[in-house]
């Protein structure tokens, strides 16, 4: 997704969560002189392939989701759902976060050699500077929610789980799958609801562009506001 097109949904988050734009660019550009360009053939498998999308909620560790993860062509792992992935012997191609929770998990798979999308933005410039640091750089791809500059790309999304599926699709996936995705936590906090429901609306408009149907939003279209969605 081109930055010109994402860029009012952006903007509706922005005034949504009283984010601050310029915030966002300052974390950009730090995240932009701590890294350098990432090469994306190193994630060429996710052309044409099934990539399965797996975010961290409970509904992860169940055989189902962890059986139909394993049946994917190339895994996306969502924050530390690439823990409970690993845990059960399911191998991650590409891990997506914003360092919040896991930074050892993010310095460890690009020590191995597993790409990490690396996302900075107004809150976590600290972590920026004490994770990226210490990463293998070659397998780091720097990201932003604001306008890509440098070295740091913007494929769209806001959460980790949404934009580990706008990164396969930018990548030229094939089909994507949806595992421990749980809309209906009732644990998380109010902050977390929210981003939760920003998700939707983001693989809503993923769905709608890529004319596809996301089994996760099936019981939820119904309720998405699309207002702040580009959908031509």
């Amino acid at each position: 997704m081109e930055y010109h097109e994402f860029e009012p949904v952006y903007e509706a988050i922005l005034v949504d969560f009283g984010f601050d734009r310029a915030a966002d660019e300052r974390a950009r550009d730090i995240l932009a002189k701590l890294t350098e360009p990432f090469d994306l053939e190193r994630l060429r498998a996710t052309r044409g392939s099934t990539v399965a999308i797996a975010g961290a909620g409970p509904s992860l560790e169940t055989r189902d989701s962890l059986e139909r993860a394993r049946g994917c062509d190339v895994v996306f792992g969502a924050s530390t759902a690439v823990d409970t992935l690993e845990a059960h012997d399911i191998p991650v191609d590409c891990m997506v976060t914003d360092l919040d929770k896991n930074p050892e998990t993010v310095v460890r798979l690009t020590e191995r050699g597993t790409p990490v999308a690396v996302h900075a933005h107004g809150d976590n410039i600290g972590a920026v500077r004490d994770v990226v640091p210490r990463c293998r750089l070659e397998y780091v791809l720097p990201t932003t929610q604001a306008a890509p500059a440098g070295p740091v790309r913007n494929p769209g999304g806001f959460t980790d789980g949404d934009r580990a599926a706008f990164l396969a699709d930018a990548l030229g996936a094939g089909r994507l799958v949806f595992v421990g995705w749980d809309f209906e936590d009732t644990s998380v906090d109010s902050m977390k609801a929210k981003k939760l429901r920003w998700a939707r609306r983001l693989l809503y408009l993923l769905e709608t562009r890529r004319n596809e149907r996301f089994s996760v939003l099936d019981g939820h279209r119904e309720s998405i506001d699309t207002s702040a969605l580009s959908l031509e």
